[in-house]
């Protein structure tokens, strides 16, 4: 047995001490190579850029304005967030202030997370589905009938604050056509407040952006499913495919992945981005703020009381929650066809 006594080093001692090394020096060695790795790919990819500099040179214009009305907005809401800025002074570095009042204090704040995040959940993989389901019927129809549908199914998208005609529908009086045909049926005995009362106002938004949301990422599925190749289902029938949805799961959908992930991420951008439907329908503020959304929030402090870092706050936060939302869809999406 080792004996440790004052100044003596034991054997155990040393062979610790050496393992320990060993490690520390597989560590250097390791960034060391990954150092040169990442050296050389930097290189492989400078020569590569040198060939194709006519195709980068062609890109530039693009690349350019998307860097200064997309990135850079992004960087300077992100450097704002941690000031006090109110337009009429210079910005004032305030630290983490802004995020600790948003979650601390602002309990009106957390509500519009919370109505944001039912939105989201229930609008988003809705509104995905339905635009996929809808756009895989399409596709079996005739040419001349698919673009009859084609047009209808995606008009509500593009017919600018046509959802205002909800408005009239949910009248809080007889004369709206939701009271007035319950109260015929004698379902309801006297109007029911549909756009003022917590109850009813979050549900019909739901109901108002689900008949919207057939939008960019309907056109994509329609067009992605006519873009199979049709040899590829006789390849399948071939190996063993014997149902449609053995066709959808192992043919259709593998072959439709980037259409899949546009229409993911234009469906999170858009139920997470609620705003006019909601300030529209419910008012501004709602009742008890039960329709209150983050980018209402958002627009109360940007655009109404002017604390742009405070919403830049906000905006950041909001930021982050559709790129882990992404994320997740994508680790999804990567398992279609396995």
């Amino acid at each position: 047995m080792d004996i440790n006594h004052k100044g003596i080093i034991t054997t155990g001692e040393k062979e610790a001490g050496h393992k320990a090394g060993e490690k520390v020096e597989d560590i250097k060695h390791f960034f060391k190579d990954y150092a040169k790795v990442k050296k050389y790919d930097m290189a492989v990819a400078m020569k590569k850029m040198k060939k194709s500099k006519n195709c980068y040179l062609f890109l530039a214009p693009y690349a350019i304005l998307f860097t200064l009305f997309y990135v850079a907005p992004v960087v300077i809401s992100i450097f704002f967030s941690f000031t006090y800025y109110n337009i009429l002074e210079k910005p004032r570095f305030i630290g983490l202030q802004n995020y600790m009042a948003l979650f601390l204090q602002d309990d009106i704040f957390l509500t519009s997370i919370k109505n944001t995040l039912l939105l989201a959940i229930v609008t988003g993989p809705l509104g995905y589905i339905m635009s996929f389901l809808f756009a895989w019927l399409i596709n079996e129809l005739p040419r001349w009938v698919r673009t009859i549908a084609v047009v209808v199914f995606y008009a509500p998208s593009i017919a600018g604050n046509c959802y205002v005609i909800f408005s009239v529908f949910f009248r809080g009086d007889a004369y709206g056509y939701a009271n007035a045909f319950l109260m015929n049926i004698g379902v309801l005995d006297k109007p029911i407040l549909w756009l003022t009362d917590p109850k009813y106002m979050l549900p019909i938004c739901m109901l108002v952006i689900l008949w919207m949301s057939l939008g960019t990422g309907f056109l994509s599925f329609v067009a992605g499913l006519q873009g199979v190749d049709k040899s590829q289902y006789e390849a399948g029938y071939m190996d063993g495919v014997k149902s449609r949805w053995q066709e959808l799961w192992f043919i259709t959908l593998p072959n439709m992945k980037p259409m899949l992930m546009f229409g993911a991420v234009m469906s999170i951008t858009q139920a997470f981005s609620v705003c006019d439907v909601t300030m529209t329908l419910c008012g501004y503020p709602s009742t008890d703020y039960a329709a209150r959304t983050i980018v209402t929030h958002l627009f109360d402090y940007g655009f109404t009381r002017f604390e742009m870092g405070y919403a830049c706050a906000i905006a950041t936060i909001l930021f982050l929650i559709m790129i882990v939302c992404n994320k997740f869809i994508q680790s999804l999406l990567n398992r279609v066809g396995t």
